[in-house]
Order: C-alpha cells, then sequence, then structure tokens
C-alpha cells in the first residue's frame, strides 16, 4: 500500500511538471500580453488540479490494465498460433474503440452540418446523421485495415518505413481525385483517430507480439502501428468522399 501511495505522489509530480509549460505559457499571455486579471481564478485552479490528478491516475491505469493485457494477448494469441483470431482480434481492437471515439465523433458531426450547410448533402438531421455514421464507419475500417497490415509486417519483419512512405504516396494520390471539400476532413481524420484509448491498446499489442516472435526487436518491429493507425484513414475518408459527393 506505501508503494502504491509513493507510487502515486511521484505521479502526481511527474504530471505537474508535464503541464507546467502549459500553465506558465497561458498565464504569461494572460497577465503580460492581454493585461487582464484570470477570470474564476478559484474555478481554474480547481480545475487544474483536476486535471493534474485525473492524468496521473489515467496514466496509471494504463501501466497497470491496459499495457499488460495488450501485450498479454498479443503473447497468448502468438504462442498459439492463432493467426485468423490474431488479425480478427487487431481488426476489431481498431475498429471498436474508433467508431466510439468521441473526437471522432465531434469531428463527424461537424463535417456533417458544414456538409448540410454548404448543400454538399441534402438538409435535414437524417441525412446529416448518415454523413455523420459513414464518416465514422469509414475510419473505423481504416484503422481496423491499418491493424491487420501492421500485425503482418511484425510476422513478416517488413521494414515500417516502406510501407509509410506507400501509404503517403497514395495520400498524395488520393488527394489529385479526391473533392476538396472532404481532402480537408480526410487529412484531420487521421489525427483524430488515435485516441488515448487505442493508442496503449495498439502500441502494447505490438510490443507483445514483436516479444513473442524469435528474432523480433520489440523496439524495432513493435512500434509503428500508430502511424498506420493516422495513415490510412485519409486514404479511406477520400476514397469516401470520392464516392459519396
Amino acid at each position: 500500500m506505501k508503494n502504491q501511495i509513493n507510487i502515486l505522489f511521484h505521479g502526481l509530480l511527474g504530471s505537474l511538471r508535464d503541464l507546467a509549460p502549459v500553465i506558465l505559457v497561458i498565464a504569461f499571455f494572460q497577465l503580460a500580453v492581454v493585461q487582464q486579471p484570470i477570470p474564476d481564478l478559484g474555478g481554474l485552479l480547481a480545475g487544474t488540479a483536476l486535471v493534474v490528478v485525473g492524468l496521473t491516475l489515467f496514466v496509471r491505469g494504463l501501466e497497470m490494465g491496459l499495457f499488460p493485457i495488450g501485450e498479454a494477448m498479443a503473447y497468448a494469441f502468438a504462442r498459439k498460433g492463432s493467426l485468423m483470431w490474431l488479425l480478427v482480434f487487431a481488426f476489431a481492437l481498431g475498429f471498436g474503440t474508433t467508431v466510439a471515439e468521441p473526437a471522432l465523433i465531434a469531428v463527424a458531426n461537424e463535417a456533417a452540418r458544414v456538409a448540410s450547410d454548404s448543400r454538399l448533402i441534402a438538409a435535414g438531421d437524417a441525412a446529416r446523421h448518415d454523413y455523420a455514421l459513414g464518416l465514422r464507419i469509414t475510419v473505423a475500417l481504416a484503422v481496423g485495415v491499418a491493424l491487420v497490415l501492421g500485425m503482418f509486417r511484425i510476422l513478416k519483419g517488413w521494414p515500417v518505413q516502406y510501407f509509410i512512405m506507400g501509404g503517403y504516396a497514395g495520400v498524395m494520390v488520393m488527394t489529385l481525385f479526391a473533392p476538396p471539400s472532404i481532402i480537408g476532413i480526410a487529412y484531420d481524420s487521421g489525427g483524430v483517430t488515435t485516441s488515448t484509448i487505442t493508442v496503449p491498446l495498439v502500441t502494447a499489442l505490438g510490443v507483445g507480439l514483436a516479444s513473442s516472435i524469435k528474432g523480433r526487436n520489440p523496439l524495432v518491429d513493435g512500434f509503428g502501428l500508430i502511424a498506420f493507425a493516422s495513415l490510412t484513414p485519409m486514404i479511406f475518408v477520400m476514397i469516401y468522399g470520392t464516392l459519396v459527393l
């Protein structure tokens, strides 16, 4: 128990240290540039304290739960030789965590609203809902496919840089043919897919798989899945926009 308290205490200090630059920047511009008193200082301090505590607990939870379970499941699948189930799990993990990602939901809803206001899609809640849902499913499918490709890469030991270069070449080609109204959304989709839950699970999955295969280096072969998960949604969303708009 005492050890856990010490770990949480050091975690709080670490979170405060990590957030200090942000706090200092905001305080400097508020006091030195805007030159106005900080509104609701008490609420701001209370909110900052909650952020520090929440970040500490979140990071500790990742270390205790998500990282171990991701590595353990990858190791178990590899030890049993269950390639099909490993790929099914990777796809389901990517799809499930992405389709429910709050940032993606917000971006998709905003994109649907703007598309409706610009008369790119029909007006009305039903049309906006269908458009936003289509975006979310498209991005989720892209992340699922990305994780399947990433698992294959780790199993085969293929260098990650060739996949990344080929993927961005595909992004540039699709940019030439996709409707201009979808390009910005597609590029933003690559950023909102990597959520706070997906990233640690996917990273742990890759490291666990690389650790369980003889001849693989977890540092070299276990990482790179997040790059796939950020890259493929750009291509998929531009394809979606080409077909729908």
